[in-house]
Parts: structure tokens; C-alpha cells; sequence
């Protein structure tokens, strides 16, 4: 599906804020798929860190009922996260649009 043009109308683009408001009330599982030198720098407060260069969506801890949303720097990364999981069966079509470029921009901490 990935290398199909338009994919990426399967992955739902979701504000900063609404991913924030999702992980504080426990329905949203981040998942930060930055590498590891990257997140030692600043990271999200909460995020299950799952690097694109080692992604298996089956090590997500993803409680029942809880929507799995992917972040990267800009979002790029990201959405071919998303297209990842959901070539493998996962139910995983949501991202942070803007990563945490846009995170920051909004006003919503980080952590280093």
C-alpha cells in the first residue's frame, strides 16, 4: 500500500492538541518512531519510542480501546509508520500531523 499513489489518505492526521488531550486522558498510545539519538535530545512526555529502523508494530503496548497515534520530527516518518503497521493487519492509521515541530510550535512541553 505504501508505494501506491494517495496512500497516505489511509492515515488520519491529528493536531497536537488532540494528541495531547488523547494521551493525558488515556485513549492515545504516542508512539515516537525517532531514533534514538534524536529522542535523547527532546522527546514527548509519555511516548512508547519504536525507531523506524528497527519497526515492529507487534511490540506496541496498546491496551484495549486505546488508539495507537505515530510521531516523528515533521511527520513524514510518521505517516510511513502508520502505512507499516497497517501492511502488517495493525489497526494503526493515525499520526501527529507536523511532529514534534508543530508539538513545540503549539505551546505543549517537551522532555530531554
Amino acid at each position: 500500500m505504501a508505494d501506491q499513489p494517495g496512500s497516505e489518505s489511509a492515515v488520519r492526521n491529528l493536531t497536537p492538541q488532540e494528541v495531547a488531550d488523547g494521551v493525558k486522558d488515556g485513549r492515545i498510545v504516542l508512539v515516537d518512531v525517532r531514533e534514538p539519538n534524536e529522542t535523547a535530545v527532546e522527546r514527548f512526555p509519555g511516548a512508547v519510542l519504536v525507531p523506524l529502523s528497527a519497526f515492529d508494530p507487534a511490540t506496541i503496548p496498546a491496551p484495549p480501546g486505546s488508539e495507537v497515534v505515530f510521531a516523528c520530527r515533521s511527520g513524514r516518518r510518521s505517516v510511513t509508520a502508520s502505512l507499516a503497521a497497517q501492511e502488517q493487519g495493525f489497526d494503526y492509521a493515525a499520526h501527529l500531523a507536523g511532529g514534534i515541530l508543530a508539538w513545540k510550535a503549539a505551546g505543549l512541553p517537551t522532555e530531554t
